[in-house]
């Protein structure tokens, strides 16, 4: 094999790599989003969509939710609290709807399952 070869093979080899890492590293990043909309209407009818939440943290849903849509491509836990903790959760996978009856207390905040 003639050394020009062997040298480019190296350097295809090498190029391969950077971008297998540049690729890794930014499917990785903290500004992951749960891509599609989140879909919910409030205690007075009001229909509000958030799109593309971040897969980190907690998501406020500030006026109360009666029914939820979840639009995006992973689930969600629903929660009946402000700080996503306590008893009584719901997990609401993708593409389905949840919808309170009139005597429950409605949803709080959101987190993403991934």
């Amino acid at each position: 094999m003639p050394v020009i070869d062997h040298r480019r093979r190296r350097l295809g080899i090498a190029a391969q790599a950077a971008l297998l890492t540049l690729t890794v590293a930014g499917c990785s990043g903290l500004g992951r989003t749960a891509v599609g909309p989140v879909t919910y209407t409030t205690e007075r009818d009001a229909v509000i969509m958030v799109n593309s939440p971040s897969v980190k943290g907690c998501h406020l849903l500030p006026l109360g939710a009666k029914a939820v849509a979840n639009g995006t491509l992973i689930d969600i836990v629903l929660y009946r609290t402000r700080n996503c903790t306590g008893p009584g959760t719901t997990y609401l996978a993708t593409t389905l709807t949840d919808v309170n009856p009139p005597t429950a207390l409605p949803w709080r905040s959101f987190t993403t399952v991934h």
